[in-house]
């Protein structure tokens, strides 16, 4: 009998060494301000940002799904930044260059060069074969790409992407932005668990610009979701990074982001030259389990009714969040935008960075300390 409860440990043992895990990435609002397309600018008229993104591109490449925010229009010329942005081409391609496997595009400046913007922006990241979430050319893109979902290793991720509004612009018909509507997301989230994911993550481009904490409007949202079925929440839009929680909810964990803050851009005002890379492993395993992995002997928990599990499972692993911070050309002396993650060597940067970069992690550390909750950072 021994040696029988032996074997079966020991092939529990073997199932959990070899549990499938995977590992995604998301970063806050991909940017394009003026001064940065004109540094990015090439004597032969041509664009390269290469180099903004060398520092950060092993760390993005790592991760099995990396997941941005595209916060500009590829609109095409004139090129231009804030309020109505229109980044190059050669833009898009350094995101995907860097790693990034995934974009959401809606947010308040999706229809910043309307709908030839919205539509020329969507054909440019079909044209990479990069997946994307937030905005259709018409109602059957939409039905016959969203909810967006990721399969890899084994996996099955539905990605959900909304936006509070567009800056008073308004879709030109057909073209579709998924606002926050709690009717259509409804829909959304039925749509999303008829295929039995193994998780859903809901994007949501919110909040109040420059605050820190999130208000009542986006704790309440973040509530209701939860309770219709999203896993995990990512935010952006503040500009500035917001707390993170990872929530327990009987069997289940809920990783919850207010705000990733900006992932680079060219603003300067405290708090807002640098943001979060946010990771969140997730793993299968068997549920219920029938062996006791610590005591070697046969058991069985069985979970409430109320407990609808998708299918197969998955579970939060681990999770985890890594600072970093926009190099400006006129702190560096150098020529382009460069991000520098916490990890980073900063020795060959001039004092005038290395200050602005301290003060930015130090304040990010203490904030997040104080109000994070089961969140740490990542030890690189």
């Amino acid at each position: 009998m021994k040696a029988f409860i032996a074997s079966i440990f020991l092939l529990y043992s073997v199932v959990l060494s070899a549990q499938k895990r995977i590992t995604l990435l998301f970063v806050g609002d991909l940017m394009q301000h003026q001064a940065q397309i004109d540094a990015a600018r090439t004597p032969d008229g041509k664009y390269d940002y290469s180099s903004c993104f060398a520092l950060v591109k092993e760390q993005i490449s790592h991760a099995d799904i990396a997941i941005g925010n595209l916060e500009v229009t590829l609109g095409g010329k004139p090129y231009r930044g804030y309020p109505t942005f229109s980044a190059p081409d050669e833009y898009l391609q350094a995101i995907k260059d860097a790693g990034f496997d995934v974009l959401l595009t809606a947010n308040n400046h999706c229809l910043d060069r309307g709908k030839k913007g919205l539509e020329r922006t969507i054909a440019q990241i079909d044209s990479l074969s990069i997946p994307y979430a937030g905005t259709y050319r018409n109602v059957a893109e939409r039905t016959q790409r969203y909810p967006l979902f990721i399969r890899k290793k084994g996996f099955c991720i539905a990605i959900l992407n909304y936006t509070y509004g567009t800056n008073g612009i308004k879709a030109t018909p057909p073209n579709i932005v998924n606002y926050i509507n709690k009717e259509t997301i409804l829909k959304d989230i039925h749509s999303a668990q008829a295929v039995r994911p193994d998780a859903i993550i809901a994007c949501m481009h919110w909040g109040e610009e420059y605050q820190s904490l999130p208000n009542r409007e986006q704790r309440e949202l973040a509530d209701w979701l939860l309770e219709q079925g999203v896993i995990h929440i990512i935010g952006s839009h503040p500009h500035v990074i917001q707390p993170m929680e990872l929530r327990e909810d009987g069997n289940q964990q809920h990783a919850v982001v207010y705000s990733l803050g900006n992932f680079i851009s060219n603003m300067s005002a405290a708090n807002t030259d640098g943001g979060l890379i946010f990771t969140l492993q997730l793993e299968k395993y068997p549920l219920p389990s029938p062996i006791h992995p610590l005591q070697g002997r046969l058991s069985y928990s069985p979970l409430p009714d109320s407990f609808i599990p998708s299918f197969p499972f998955s579970r939060v692993a681990q999770c985890g969040y890594t600072l970093v911070w926009t190099a400006r050309p006129t702190l560096t002396g150098g020529k382009n935008y460069i991000l520098y993650p916490s990890y980073s060597p900063i020795d060959q940067l001039p004092q005038a960075a290395r200050n602005r970069l301290n003060i930015f992690t130090k304040n990010s550390r203490e904030f997040l300390f104080k109000h994070n909750t089961g969140v740490c950072e990542n030890s690189k």
